[in-house]
Order: C-alpha cells, then structure tokens, then sequence
C-alpha cells in the first residue's frame, strides 16, 4: 500500500496541489486503514475518485480531500468542526495537520466505526458525535475551521454562527448542482466564494441518535 499511497501523492500534485506541508499529511495517513469493509486492491483504494463505504456513503476522492484540507489553512492548535464522519479518513488528515477535531456524524455504525479505527490509529484528537449536522456542536463552538463532506442546499446558519473571528469554512452546497464554497468570518463579516463544481451526498437530519452504540 506505501507504493500506490505514493503515487497517489504524485497525482494530488499533478492536479496542481503543491502544498508540502499537506501532501507529507497525505502521505501519512493509512487511508487503507478507514474502509469499513478492508479492501486489498490498492487501485481502490488509493484511486483519485470517490469509494462507496456502506450506507449510501463515500470516502472521498484523495484529492478533493488534499484540496479542502489545504483551503482551510490551518494551524496546529486550531480548533476544527467536521460534518460527514463518514469513514473517518478526513478526520484523520485534519487531526495530522495538528488540529483538534469535533466531528458530527449522523449515521450510528459510521460513527461507532469512525471512533474505533481513529483510535487504533493513535488519533487521539478527534472526538465524534452521533447528531445532526445542521446544528453542528455548539458547545464547543467557536471554530477556528469547520469542514463539511456532504452538501446542504444552502450554508447552514448555525454553522455559521459556530465559526471564530478569523473562521475559515469549506464545504460543498447545492443539490443537482453543487460547488465548493468558502466561507470567511473577518471583522464580525461573512463573505462567501465558490470553488470548485463537486459531487458529494446530501447532508440529511439526524433521526437515530437513540441508535447510537456508544449513546453519544
């Protein structure tokens, strides 16, 4: 797996991602480690596109993960919310970036697994919730980054109340058609940019918190 997670550095640069500090990240992180089901072709696992992990959602595709990651600029110590657990993979790459993580799954088993597989990977930074994404964390709120993996028809506003002066918040928003969206909060201002054209899952309300193994 260390070859083809090499060449899948070199394909995350080809795409004109030249940020050292998060490709060494990416180079780090076992992403063959997250699927809940383990998968042994390298192909799948390490291919720049995204892999279904169960429960109608994905792991996303390693460069759109480098991509964001590198949009919110982080620093070590920053404070971090993550919408769409999923696998656990982006959680990972944010926590190797030096982050504390908080991040709001919806899906019981994803959240269960999530926590599990972060653990045995010494990712003692990241805490997970099972909750409802829209409402984010509030009690850990502000944020100096918030990060979603699955897209809303609009910003959510509670999300945007949970960010920090000088907050960044990436995440992909739209329904048929969907783009990347950057948000900034600077001098008590949001302003918002888009990016990218992306295709991820909807963000859903959680309904099966009660579900929850670990009665979080």
């Amino acid at each position: 797996m260390l070859a083809a997670r090499r060449e899948m550095v070199a394909v995350i640069r080809r795409h004109g991602l030249h940020d050292e500090a998060i490709l060494a990240v990416m180079a780090s992180v076992r992403r063959e480690r997250f699927f809940p089901a383990p998968l042994a072709d390298p192909a799948l696992v390490y291919g720049d596109f995204p892999v279904p992990i169960g429960a109608g959602q994905t792991i996303s595709q390693p460069f759109i993960v480098a991509f964001m990651t590198a949009k919110l600029a982080l620093v070590r110590g920053d404070r971090v919310l993550e919408i769409g657990t999923g696998s656990g993979y982006q959680s990972a790459v944010l926590a190797a970036c030096g982050a504390t993580v908080f991040s709001v799954e919806r899906i019981p088993t994803l959240a269960a697994h999530a926590r599990a597989v972060l653990a045995a990977e010494g990712f003692t930074s990241v805490q997970v919730r099972c909750a409802d994404g829209y409402a984010g964390w509030q009690e850990e709120s502000p944020f100096n980054a918030i990060i979603g993996t699955c897209a809303p028809p609009t910003v959510p506003d509670a999300l945007v109340r949970q960010l920090a002066e000088g907050g960044r918040m990436i995440l992909p928003v739209g329904e048929d058609a969907q783009r990347l969206v950057l948000v900034r909060r600077q001098d008590g201002r949001i302003s918002m940019e888009d990016d990218l054209p992306v295709r991820f899952v909807p963000m859903l309300p959680h309904t099966a918190a009660a579900q929850d193994p670990a009665g979080r």
